[in-house]
């Protein structure tokens, strides 16, 4: 990123120390511009009682994470201590919160997706979709976007919660949709990758993703990256509505379920073969492997030239993005499948056992 677009990102109230909603930003890209200090230690945890597949929001300093006891819960980033809990209708699975004015949305289990006002933890609306909802939410100036799945991309609106238009694809939407240029990008199990006007819910953009996708995408000048079912991470050209390279670890069949991060010319995403894997993001060319000992779908985040992510083994990693080397780690002795939340120079994640740990100087 450009020095001068650095800058002015900083400058902007919020933009560095906020983190509000999943891979931090509407293009899914998985970057904070905001600084992390070198040397990390645990700052505090608390205990969910059940397990936080759910990525944290972080948003004025409070955090907003869901958890499997049904719970959205507002956190003091500071301190760790909790501030309020809105009970949903169903547990909250991989369903990450989106804050927007004051509001807080997530969805849930049961299908319905809740918005909640981040100042006291009150309902304000729900909206019922018809099947389980494991996509996040993602805002775009009075329209929300949630996918479903009962094979439906929904737009809102972000006040009421009132139905503007829905497109139907043929399987569950399970990722979350990147925005960019007015257009909902989203790859879901129907294998197609659909790119959706968000004025009127037209599909502008359509071509074969490669195979079943849960992974969501992330965008970059009209480039997108994602990992499928078929063993592949893919990189396309949005403009030219087609897929640009496919890479497949060689003499390995292990799906990609993580979401990519995209940063510096490069791409990070884990894998259901333990590896964490960085890739040339104009040619799809490996560029480093970092082996974990288990299964890794916490999708990695990126900060001052690190690599944040979780694995299925317990362990929580930071590495260096230039060479994969690992800098640190932190046995947590659950799995985490959740992603990291960076924000105010501090990184948050949860666990399977229901803790969330936030980690800091």
């Amino acid at each position: 990123m450009r020095p001068l677009l650095l800058f002015l990102l900083a400058a902007l109230p919020g933009a560095a120390d906020d983190w509000p909603q999943f891979r931090g930003n509407p293009q899914l890209t998985g970057v904070s511009v905001g600084s992390v200090p070198a040397n990390l230690r645990l700052l505090w945890t608390y205990d969910a009682a059940e397990s936080i597949e759910s990525s944290a929001a972080i948003s004025g300093g409070i955090l907003y994470v869901g958890s499997q006891s049904k719970d959205l819960l507002a956190i003091d980033l500071e301190t760790g201590k909790l501030l309020w809990k809105y009970r949903a209708t169903d547990s909250i699975g991989e369903s990450s919160p989106a804050v927007s004015q004051g509001i807080v949305y997530v969805g849930d289990l049961g299908g319905v997706l809740h918005a909640v006002s981040a100042a006291d933890g009150k309902g304000l609306w729900t909206f019922k979709t018809g099947a389980e909802i494991r996509s996040s939410p993602v805002i775009s100036g009075d329209r929300l976007l949630i996918g479903s799945y009962d094979a439906n991309l929904y737009c809102l609106s972000r006040q009421d919660g009132k139905l503007i238009w829905k497109f139907t694809t043929g399987s569950y939407v399970h990722g979350t949709p990147a925005l960019a240029g007015g257009v909902a990008y989203v790859s879901g199990c129907d294998e197609v990758f659909h790119g959706i006007r968000l004025a009127d819910g037209r599909e502008v953009v359509r071509f074969p993703a490669g195979g079943p996708t849960a992974a969501s995408p992330a965008m970059l000048d009209q480039r997108v990256w994602f990992g499928n079912f078929n063993n592949e991470v893919v990189g396309a050209d949005v403009r030219e509505k087609r897929i640009l390279w496919r890479y497949q670890r060689p003499g390995a069949q292990f799906p990609f379920y993580s979401s990519a991060a995209a940063a510096a010319g490069r791409i990070v995403v884990g894998g259901r073969d333990k590896l964490i894997h960085c890739l040339n993001a104009r040619t799809g060319k490996a560029i480093w492997t970092f082996a974990t000992r288990a299964r890794v779908d916490s999708s990695p985040a990126i900060a001052g030239g690190r690599v944040y992510v979780g694995s299925g083994d317990g362990h929580f990693y930071v590495l260096d993005l230039a060479t994969g080397a690992k800098l640190w780690d932190f046995e947590a002795g659950a799995p985490l499948s959740a992603s990291p939340a960076i924000a105010a120079g501090r990184v948050a994640i949860g666990s399977q056992d229901g803790r969330l740990y936030c980690f800091g100087r």
